[in-house]
């Protein structure tokens, strides 16, 4: 009986045991499995971060494969872009008087709605004549970094500021000066050397004569394009698109 009595208390320990130990297995995992879904979780977040961020990009810098804006003031205003690029996704943002701060006062609707892939600049003759040259040269560095923080994967093209002519028209042309427009080129075209995105198009050469006055063939008035003046700057541009 008493033989009887010593199995069973080893049996019982033995389950008791037994029991201890499926105890701690199933507390353990209680404990791990939260942590295992925390990790699980955070992977898919992380997933979903990145395809949310490719999707914003492209929704971002895409327009039906490529628009090319040109922004600008009256020169830009002028330019009739259906004539010199028929077929091609191009938008006219050149308004009639403008200067840097228009632009930057307006950049929504400027720029920004149409997602361009590339854009064209020239601004900065109608400051040129009223402002120091270095306050006209940082307000159009403001207009690009603007851009580049709110499209960096769109192509910036920095056109030189033209050059222009008293001799046509001095009630046009005013007191615009082309040393002061070669100055704030230069460094222009300085600035755009620092990024890949930057490209700057020197088109003062292009349009001016020996006595480094925009070329009267080129403009009627020594301040705006004629026929023939775009059909050059369009020849060079063109390149670009």
């Amino acid at each position: 009986m008493v033989k009887n009595n010593s199995k069973n208390i080893v049996i019982f320990s033995i389950l008791i045991i037994i029991i201890i130990v499926l105890s701690f297995k199933i507390l353990n995992i209680e404990k791990t499995t939260p942590q295992k879904n925390v990790v699980v979780l955070k992977e898919f977040y992380k997933l979903s971060s990145n395809e949310l961020s490719i999707t914003n990009n492209n929704y971002e810098n895409k327009i039906k494969d490529d628009n090319y804006l040109f922004l600008g003031d009256s020169i830009t205003d002028f330019y009739d872009l259906e004539k010199y690029y028929p077929g091609l996704p191009v938008v006219n943002s050149g308004i009639n008087g403008n200067r840097a701060y228009d632009i930057l006062k307006d950049m929504k609707n400027r720029v920004y709605n149409y997602n361009p892939t590339k854009i064209f600049l020239l601004i900065g003759t109608n400051q040129i004549h009223k402002e120091e040259k270095e306050k006209v040269y940082d307000s159009i560095i403001e207009i690009i970094e603007e851009i580049r923080e709110n499209r960096p994967h769109a192509k910036i093209y920095v056109e030189s500021i033209y050059p222009v002519n008293a001799n046509l028209d001095k009630n046009i042309v005013k007191n615009r000066d082309n040393n002061k427009i070669k100055y704030v080129n230069s460094k222009l075209e300085e600035y755009c050397k620092k990024d890949d995105y930057l490209i700057y198009i020197d088109l003062y050469n292009e349009l001016k004569d020996d006595d480094d006055n925009l070329n009267k063939k080129y403009s009627d008035d020594g301040l705006h394009l004629n026929d023939k003046g775009y059909e050059i700057i369009t020849d060079i541009i063109r390149k670009y698109i």
